[in-house]
């Protein structure tokens, strides 16, 4: 029998031992995970301010700086190129840069670029200032989009499909919230100028709370996987071509809603407003159950799921007689195609769990260059048909994507 002597002589070899392999093998833990994790959700809000402020007041807009004939519906289309092109550019320049120098500078700087640009916004004197604020609203959202993600995954290793629906869920609460700060706006009479400043405490905040925090490390020292290797990946490419079209997908709708349910479908400028709004909470609630059912469902059959579902509605909403149910249907494409973006980025990241910021940044360029491409292409349209036309247009997006998500499970 061990005397309790034994057992104390004992303990010093053990001891020494259980540091010395948690220090080797286990990463270090985050000083405060349960605080930088909401924050976080409250800067994808921050983020969805910069792509979201627009479509409310394009029809305001279009009178404002066009003139007793307004703006033509490329010159809107334009406007939403600029931030999109502002975004795509943050997240290209970003993503080497967060893997080597981390993802704090770029959070503080995120915030501080939607912060300024919301103000040049407000007292912006022409079309040309308006487009160039609106280019750097659109970089801050870029470089934000371009760090929340990989910091969310680097926190949730285990759960990220979970994790990164939720996270995205905040992009659509951000949403709802400026297009209801800009809907009631329009409604009291106080314009878009002001709107611009009534949000413009949110990245403020943001700025002040991320200063004194410390953020996590991207990638492991030594294990992430280059771009150059990523590239040369098959199943990565079509990846790629698949966050392409989800972001298409999702951006023609919600940048051309308001106007298509004014113009089009004959509704009341509040009315157009409104249905971005729905069309935000749906989407949010969609990623929401995504997130609640975490493992239980098959991440691949998600997406094939919405975009089908997305294909059918589109040309529903573009062609259906009645405008309530035709708008009905564009406002559930929110809540079927929620799943397209955070889904493809999780399950890239469960394939390449060390390809870090770099990789998170090029699968959110391609899917911004989506949102890029599919409302010129729809106002575009619009000019040569008309809105109904261009909406029908979008639904090739999810239509085209469904056969590659089909070819990513089955390899």
């Amino acid at each position: 029998m061990m005397t309790p002597r034994a057992v104390g002589r004992r303990k010093p070899k053990v001891a020494p031992c259980a540091p010395t392999w948690s220090v080797v093998w286990m990463p270090a833990p985050h000083p405060r995970p349960g605080l930088l994790t909401p924050l976080c959700y409250g800067a994808m809000m921050s983020l969805a301010i910069g792509i979201n402020l627009l479509p409310v007041f394009l029809t305001t807009l279009s009178a404002t700086y066009g003139g007793a004939a307004g703006l033509t519906q490329e010159q809107l289309g334009r406007l939403g190129a600029m931030i999109f092109s502002g975004l795509v550019l943050g997240i290209l320049v970003t993503g080497p840069l967060a893997d080597r120098w981390g993802a704090k500078a770029f959070a503080l700087l995120g915030n501080g670029l939607i912060a300024a640009s919301l103000v040049a916004m407000a007292f912006a004197p022409g079309y040309g200032a308006l487009g160039a604020a609106l280019f750097f609203l659109g970089l801050g959202a870029g470089v934000l989009d371009m760090v929340l993600s990989p910091i969310v995954s680097a926190l949730n290793p285990e759960r990220r499909t979970v994790a990164l629906n939720w996270l995205h869920s905040f992009y659509c609460v951000g949403a709802a919230a400026t297009v209801l700060a800009g809907t009631l706006m329009l409604h009291a009479g106080l314009g878009w100028r002001s709107s611009c400043l009534l949000l413009l405490p949110l990245p403020l905040g943001l700025l002040a709370a991320f200063g004194p925090l410390g953020f996590p490390e991207l990638s492991r020292e030594g294990g992430r996987t280059s771009l150059r290797v990523l590239i040369r990946n098959r199943w990565f490419l079509v990846a790629l071509a698949g966050i392409f079209l989800g972001g298409a997908a999702e951006m023609g709708m919600a940048q051309w809603l308001p106007a298509y349910a004014e113009k089009s479908l004959g509704f009341p400028v509040w009315m157009g407003g409104g249905a971005l709004l729905l069309f935000s909470v749906v989407m949010a609630l969609g990623r929401m159950v995504v997130g609640a059912a975490g493992k239980k469902l098959d991440a691949f059959q998600i997406m094939a799921w919405g975009c089908a579902t997305s294909a059918g509605l589109f040309l529903l909403g573009a062609f259906l007689p009645t405008p309530s149910v035709a708008l009905a249907c564009c406002i559930l494409v929110g809540f079927t195609g929620s799943c397209l973006w955070p889904t493809m980025l999780a399950v890239t990241a469960d394939r390449y769990p060390d390809g870090g910021a770099s990789m998170f940044g090029t699968l959110a360029a391609l899917g911004n260059a989506g949102g890029i491409f599919m409302p010129w292409v729809v106002g575009w349209v619009a000019d040569h048909r008309d809105l109904h036309w261009g909406l029908a247009v979008s639904a090739l997006a999810p239509a085209l994507m469904l056969p590659l998500v089909r070819a990513l499970r089955a390899h």
